[in-house]
């Protein structure tokens, strides 16, 4: 079956589009981001000056240096800047990387987009409720997924279950 030229353009365009738009599931309501649509002197007052340099400039901490690196016990990891739940204790492993590690996020909570602050291009994430940078997610986890979410620790507070 021969595709008309104008459905094959579409169908084209629509292709390329999918293979980088960004994975985006709205768990969070518009109301909830507007709230969180703080002015930079706010969000300087709300979090340390490492926060924000990892959460509104989108900066790097050094690898080794995360609390979260060790930590074992089951609860769940939010983003620091709005307290959003990101990621369950279980999707958490050991990545090797020095930075904390999980194969899978709690759906409608992180959104990504390309940065290509180092040239090439890289899958950044961050809160879909605040915009808190979190960290770069790469092709290279386990299963099931085979993703590996790099968060910086300064990113997250941990809440232990019980």
């Amino acid at each position: 079956m021969k595709i008309p030229h104008t459905s094959r353009r579409y169908f084209l365009g629509a292709a390329a589009v999918a293979l980088v738009a960004p994975k985006v599931i709205f768990a969070v309501t518009k109301q909830e981001k507007e709230k969180w649509a703080l002015a930079k002197d706010e969000w300087k007052e709300r979090l340390s000056d490492e926060e924000y340099r990892i959460l509104r400039r989108e900066g790097t901490e050094r690898p080794w240096t995360s609390k979260f690196n060790d930590e074992k016990r089951s609860g769940t990891y939010h983003c620091a800047g709005c307290d959003l739940p990101l990621f369950k204790s279980e999707y958490k492993y050991d990545s090797g990387t020095g930075w904390p590690s999980f194969y899978d996020f709690i759906d409608g909570n992180i959104e990504t987009k390309l940065d290509f602050k180092l040239v090439y291009p890289r899958k950044e994430y961050h809160c879909s409720r605040c915009g808190g940078h979190q960290g770069h997610v790469f092709k290279d986890g386990p299963e099931p997924t085979g993703l590996r979410y790099c968060n910086n620790g300064v990113a997250l507070k941990f809440k232990a279950k019980g």
